[in-house]
């Protein structure tokens, strides 16, 4: 079975971005090698990136146009799938797009294959905890303090208790943090 991953980098007060849609300036105070060399790893063991629309359009327009090295090249050319109602097709490479993101899911879950991951995309990550699609969340806390954004988890819900597999200080000081939802 594929497990479905989902990684974000926040800051210490939970957000994933500034106030202003895709400002990821936070993300400078937490890359570096080690970064870098977990990025590598990701894209060595994934079979499909999964997006929302807004994240989906932020990485489209950065990952076409970066500079060329090792993780340009699987963002662009890993197969990716755009859970979105409102497009209903992409130009960027080895991209579909669906509206019924979480039976792909269940589908790629339920197959076996490499990893399955989640970048960025806060609702849609809401969306999969709340239907139990997500098997592990990766979170790079780092240390920094926003004091405004957008939160990585959204409010309401019910409680849910997760189990700590991993937690990893990088030499930059930020906290990598690696959970699986308890079982109910």
């Amino acid at each position: 079975m594929a497990k479905v991953i989902m990684w974000n980098i926040m800051s210490l007060d939970g957000f994933f971005e500034g106030t202003e849609k895709w400002d990821l300036s936070l993300h400078e105070y937490g890359w570096g090698e080690e970064m870098e060399a977990m990025s590598k790893e990701f894209g060595q063991r994934a079979q499909c990136l999964v997006f929302g629309r807004v994240t989906y359009e932020g990485m489209k327009a950065y990952w076409t146009k970066a500079e060329d090295n090792e993780i340009t090249r699987f963002m662009n050319a890993l197969p990716k799938l755009v859970a979105s109602r409102t497009i209903m097709s992409s130009d960027w490479n080895n991209t579909r797009v669906t509206a019924d993101i979480t039976g792909e899911i269940a589908r790629l879950r339920a197959a076996p294959g490499k990893d399955v991951f989640i970048f960025g995309s806060a609702e849609l990550v809401d969306a999969l905890l709340q239907a139990n699609q997500i098997d592990e969340m990766i979170v790079g806390v780092v240390p920094v303090r926003l004091g405004a954004g957008t939160p990585l988890f959204k409010q309401g819900g019910e409680l849910r208790k997760l189990k700590l597999l991993e937690n990893r200080a990088l030499g930059n000081g930020t906290l990598v943090l690696r959970y699986a939802p308890a079982a109910a």
